[in-house]
């Protein structure tokens, strides 16, 4: 009796930080559109900059004339200019932002945004078997993600890519790897996966996951050099004059400022000990490989070995973690994944730094060590006679993180 007692004390607890979280979350999220001088206030003005120098045929990463833009926007005049780090191939994306004042495409961007996680976590719900249970709601209140959404950053059409591929990479390979060209809006994310993507595609003769790239990307790359036939030379000097000096809580970088801060291959050394593993691990179990089950621990390893990467870029792990959550029973464990969660965004409520804190460090560690302990009960419990389901208990401990009624 005393136990059952501390067990509802214990998911009335969970239940009222989780949905006050989520819910003032949301509402930062939506203050930040409506505020004044939102579009110059997110990283939102960065596309938007460099898309509106792309349409007039001009140089993309010019920080100069970006800077002068991101002003006109109400860009604070303490900061240093933002400017788009991603290659040539991802500047099609932001091209459309050119032709719109900053409001109007801030606003198309949180739509197209808002409108990719949604399709994403529906997507993974689908190929999961449609469980009626709520836990796809878990996806949608990731905190990376709603980080994304208030950022406006772009980690969110990268998570579409990723499921696009996951879906289609059996029935229609082409377009699996036409849609892989979001992946490479941040190709550093992706390095142990690219890897064992390659030997994937050779060794299974997946030839057409691979034209589809190169045809995406060489489109994309085509357009990009029309309007600036200079671009790779733009991009190059860009990216020579960029030095990393800010802090990003991620553990390559990390790494690097320990040991040596002026090394800065230091940071792609746990990239290059993740790829050897990620072969090892695909020798391991090509024969029977399954890019949702298998895919889900590679990419839980390349974000975290990744050079750099943002607390937003976890997005792209909803695949993986969701793949977990619908095979465990545990509220207890769900309940944890709900409280790391809430956790990120309370830090965000009471203004904590995000993007350059050290204290969020923990968060990839944190996911890729409750994927595995997830997946070993999951295994330990199916190799009983119990079959593979889930149960009300996880059903309704999925609707009570949310403050929801079953």
């Amino acid at each position: 009796m005393q136990t059952k007692r501390l067990r509802v004390i214990w998911e009335f607890v969970v239940v009222g930080i989780c949905t006050v979280a989520f819910a003032l979350t949301l509402v930062g999220i939506c203050a930040s559109l409506l505020g004044k001088d939102s579009a110059g206030s997110r990283d939102f003005v960065e596309y938007w900059a460099s898309g509106h120098q792309l349409a007039h045929r001009l140089n993309p990463y010019d920080g100069e004339a970006i800077l002068r833009l991101e002003r006109s926007t109400g860009f604070p005049a303490d900061l240093p200019v933002l400017i788009m780090w991603n290659p040539p191939s991802a500047l099609p994306l932001v091209l459309p932002l050119g032709f719109l004042n900053p409001i109007a495409g801030e606003l198309l961007w949180s739509l197209l945004l808002f409108v990719c996680l949604v399709a994403s976590v529906r997507m993974v719900w689908q190929m999961h078997g449609s469980p009626v249970d709520g836990l796809n709601l878990l996806g949608y209140s990731f905190a990376p993600a709603l980080v994304c959404l208030l950022a406006g950053q772009v980690s969110i059409f990268v998570l579409f890519g990723l499921v696009l591929f996951l879906r289609l990479n059996r029935t229609l390979p082409f377009f699996a790897g036409v849609s892989l060209w979001l992946c490479m809006l941040k190709p550093h994310l992706f390095l142990p996966f690219g890897v064992v993507l390659l030997a994937w595609s050779i060794t299974n003769r997946r030839y057409k996951v691979l034209a589809g790239i190169v045809v995406a990307l060489s489109i994309s790359t085509c357009i990009a050099s029309l309007l600036d036939p200079l671009i790779w030379t733009h991009y190059r000097q860009m990216v020579s004059a960029v030095r990393m000096e800010e802090t990003i809580p991620c553990l390559s970088i990390l790494l690097r400022h320990s040991l040596s801060p002026k090394t800065v291959w230091l940071q792609y050394f746990p990239a290059a000990i993740g790829c050897v593993w990620a072969l090892v691990y695909f020798r391991k179990y090509r024969d029977d490989w399954d890019w949702t089950e298998h895919g889900s621990l590679l990419m839980l390893i390349s974000v975290l070995v990744a050079p750099y990467t943002w607390l937003m870029d976890q997005t792209i792990l909803i695949p993986a973690l969701l793949h977990a959550i619908y095979l465990t029973r545990s509220r207890n464990l769900i309940a944890v994944f709900a409280l790391a969660n809430a956790a990120i965004e309370i830090g965000a409520l009471r203004g904590v730094p995000l993007l350059h804190s050290a204290l969020f460090v923990w968060t990839a560690p944190m996911w890729l060590a409750w994927y595995l302990y997830t997946i070993r009960g999951a295994q330990l419990r199916d190799s009983g006679d119990s079959p593979p389901v889930i149960d009300g208990a996880v059903r309704r401990a999925g609707y009570a993180t949310h403050g929801l009624a079953p």
